[in-house]
């Protein structure tokens, strides 16, 4: 499992714990951060025995954003080039590029993940909460679209996920504007899922519930899921639930859910079935 100076990985019990970790940098996006939140999301989708992961970071708060020291690259400083060069460039077999990916990677996650907010989120660190399935915030949280600030844009997929989650007008005025917003309104909005007094806490509790489920039976949920909010044709949505439905039933983690049920033990469950 990765895990680095940048970024710390703990799996327990089907829950993989991963912490951004600049925290005397409030957890501000580098390259190698960048580079390290790729390379995480890989192996996590890769590991059949994850079924839950929870993003966090270590410290005062969730993410900052972009470093300063990335800012004054945007600038135009010749000596910058490399860096905006790297995080621009289209990762091989990819449409993305580094920086987008390292937001898209936990979307791609087959099993869900859940981003606990505490303190900022701002900019690019927003961005990598909305990243996330869900999003636990502290009530005193602060998150913003902090881009138009640097007279830039949310481009770490911020403008395609973010009229989907609070609808065009709002991630209008947030994109234009960068007002701060707290927890509380960030689930009124649709920016948060919920407020949490401790979000990480919260956020490894529900990912324990969650990956108590039958393993293949999430994963199912989550592709059919997201499958129906990307433009799918109704139809052929109900062709592919009913295919996973028969894909499930009589499964070995199927039968384990109904017995232990009619038995009232805990369900043991074996690891996901590769590519489910």
């Amino acid at each position: 499992m990765v895990s680095g100076d940048r970024v710390a990985v703990a799996v327990r019990d089907g829950v993989a714990d991963v912490r951004l970790n600049r925290p005397e940098k409030l957890n501000a996006l580098d390259v190698p951060l960048f580079r390290a939140l790729v390379a995480t999301a890989d192996a996590l989708a890769a590991d059949g025995s994850v079924r839950t992961v929870v993003l966090s970071g270590e410290g005062r708060g969730f993410c900052a954003g972009l470093d300063f020291a990335a800012f004054q690259a945007m600038s135009g400083d010749s000596a910058g080039s490399d860096v905006r060069e790297e995080l621009g460039r289209r990762l091989p077999g990819r449409s993305t590029n580094l920086a987008q990916q390292a937001v898209q990677g936990w979307a791609e996650l087959p099993v869900p993940s859940i981003a606990a907010v505490h303190g900022v989120a701002l900019g690019g660190g927003l961005q990598l909460a909305l990243g996330a399935d869900l999003r636990l915030v502290a009530p005193d949280a602060q998150l913003s679209v902090l881009e138009v600030r640097w007279g830039l844009v949310p481009d770490m997929t911020g403008t395609w996920v973010l009229p989907r989650l609070v609808g065009p007008d709002v991630a209008k005025e947030l994109t234009w504007t960068g007002r701060m917003v707290g927890g509380e309104e960030a689930v009124r909005l649709g920016l948060a899922t919920r407020v949490a007094d401790d979000p990480r806490a919260a956020a490894l509790e529900l990912a324990a519930r969650i990956a108590a489920a039958s393993p293949e039976a999430v994963r199912a949920a989550k592709a059919l899921l997201d499958r129906s909010t990307s433009g799918a044709d109704r139809a052929g949505h109900y062709l592919a639930e009913s295919a996973a439905m028969g894909a499930l039933i009589g499964s070995p983690n199927q039968v384990e859910a109904v017995r232990a049920f009619f038995e009232k033990r805990p369900p043991s469950f074996g690891d996901a079935a590769p590519g489910s």
